[in-house]
Parts: structure tokens; C-alpha cells; sequence
């Protein structure tokens, strides 16, 4: 007989794909952001009240969206275990980066 093997093992080394890295100047609107994090829509405008996510970019009256690259950050820290302190560093530095885009 041959020994059953652990399947669920979590590698040493995290993937390096990242969706950001595929289209990094993506916008994704409330449904898409909600997805790739987890959080109910409720849940992610709260996280903007207490400046652990970042705020999305307006793309016109009635509409806006936030980064791939910014979303799929913020994630990383978060599955990194960071604290919110950490979170709102963060999100100041992404946003302070936003004024530097061309």
C-alpha cells in the first residue's frame, strides 16, 4: 500500500500571479472588489469609514472604482496578518501614490 499523501499543505512560496500583474491599471466597481476580498458591501464602506481600505476613484457623477493594483495590495497585507495601523498606513500611501500618477 502506498502512504496518502497531505494535499492541503500550504506551500513555502506564495504564487507570485497576481491579477494586478496581468492588467495593473484595472478598475473594479463594488461587486468585483466585494469578490476579490470577501467583504459584503456594508462591510467594505466601513472599512473606508475607519481608513483600512482605500477610498475608490470617481470616474464620473455617477459612478467610480477602485485599482486592481490597490485592491490586490490591500489583500496581500491583510493575508500577510497586518494590523489595521499597518492597513492605514497603507491606504494613506496609496492614496498619497494616486497623486503621482500620470
Amino acid at each position: 500500500m502506498t502512504a496518502l499523501t497531505n494535499s492541503t499543505a500550504i506551500p513555502a512560496e506564495p504564487p507570485k500571479f497576481s491579477p494586478a500583474a496581468l492588467v495593473p491599471n484595472a478598475l473594479l466597481r463594488t461587486p468585483d472588489v466585494c469578490a476579490v476580498t470577501g467583504m459584503a458591501r456594508p462591510t467594505l464602506y466601513e472599512a473606508m469609514a475607519k481608513g483600512i481600505f482605500p477610498r475608490p476613484i470617481k470616474l464620473g457623477e455617477k459612478s467610480s472604482a477602485w485599482g486592481a493594483a490597490e485592491v490586490n495590495m490591500w489583500c496581500a497585507y491583510r493575508l500577510a496578518g497586518k494590523t489595521e495601523d499597518q492597513l492605514k498606513t497603507l491606504v494613506i500611501e496609496l492614496t498619497e501614490a494616486r497623486k503621482h500618477c500620470a
